[in-house]
């Protein structure tokens, strides 16, 4: 193994770790007393101001050229759809159903993805995809029947929140590799662009019902919901790095990103017992997820 590959296995792990951890700050934040408007609010002033930090830094003046209206509207209604709406979901889907639950849902995204391309660009589907699908699906079967996550209890409705999540952030994704097909502009740029239409989302709806009784929430939950937007934010520059390496292949690193979930687990099972279970249906719901999307994405 060369040691370009080892920096790009490194690389893709650190936001599979950090992605892991960060619904450990948003169960906290969540439990005390904040809401999902506002956790997203904050999640992605924090990291657009990261981003606009980073692009100010490395490109300076040159920064976007070679943008174009259709690129800027794509990448802005990617950002409205997974970042503000998807965002949204995260939290609910993270304050009913727990950390390790929502995580492991999340990781549904490929799935998703695959059927929008199915059905949109009539993309072939693989025997390999296809194993991918059912071994996923037995994934989410076994989590609904898992009696772990949050010890409050919850629905098997409930898992519809982190669903609709995934399913925003495969239809922003969808989007976004469009845009960035079709553009000169780096990956830095354009999810800076997309954060910040998130955020300009999120702000109008913060506007439009009342922002005052949206954000008065107590001052741990805003520590939280802080840290979980560093958090996001260095998982992410840590992944365009490993993106941008020769060796980063997507078939090498998403798989790797995608155990994220796993983490999840180990880091609730350890800091969340007091809010949350970690049964042994989670534990295997959770792995045969992440297999699946493994499978899907390769």
């Amino acid at each position: 193994m060369t040691g370009a590959t080892l920096e790009v296995l490194a690389l893709a792990l650190i936001p599979a770790i950090l992605w892991g951890f960060t619904p450990i700050f948003d169960k906290r934040g969540m439990a005390a007393g904040g809401g999902s408007v506002q956790a997203s609010m904050v999640v992605v002033l924090v990291d657009s101001t990261l981003y606009w930090i980073a692009v100010v830094a490395l490109y300076g003046r040159s920064a976007f050229a070679g943008l174009t209206l259709e690129v800027l509207i794509v990448f802005a209604l990617a950002g409205v759809v997974g970042t503000a709406v998807g965002r949204i979901t995260i939290f609910v889907g993270v304050d009913k159903v727990g950390a390790s639950l929502n995580s492991a849902i999340l990781s549904t995204r490929p799935l998703f993805a695959t059927l929008i391309a199915l059905a949109v660009l009539d993309e072939p589907l693989g025997p390999i995809t296809g194993v991918g699908i059912v071994v996923l699906v037995a994934g989410l079967s076994i989590l609904t029947v898992s009696r772990g996550g949050d010890l409050s209890g919850w629905q098997p409705r409930d898992l519809l929140w982190p669903i609709a999540a995934a399913a925003t952030f495969a239809v922003a994704n969808v989007a976004r590799r469009y845009g960035m097909l079709e553009t000169p502009i780096s990956a830095l740029e354009a999810v800076t662009i997309n954060e910040t239409a998130g955020l300009v989302a999120l702000g109008a709806y913060v506007l439009a019902v009342g922002g005052r009784d949206v954000l008065e929430k107590p001052a741990a939950s805003y520590r939280y919901f802080v840290g979980s937007g560093v958090l996001t934010t260095a998982a992410m520059l840590a992944l365009m790095a490993a993106l941008g390496l020769e060796e980063g292949r997507i078939a090498i690193v998403d798989p790797l990103v995608a155990t994220a979930p796993l983490f999840t687990l180990v880091f609730a099972a350890v800091l969340l017992r007091d809010v949350e279970r970690v049964t042994r249906g989670v534990v295997a719901g959770a792995a045969l997820v992440v297999v699946g999307a493994a499978l899907i994405t390769i």
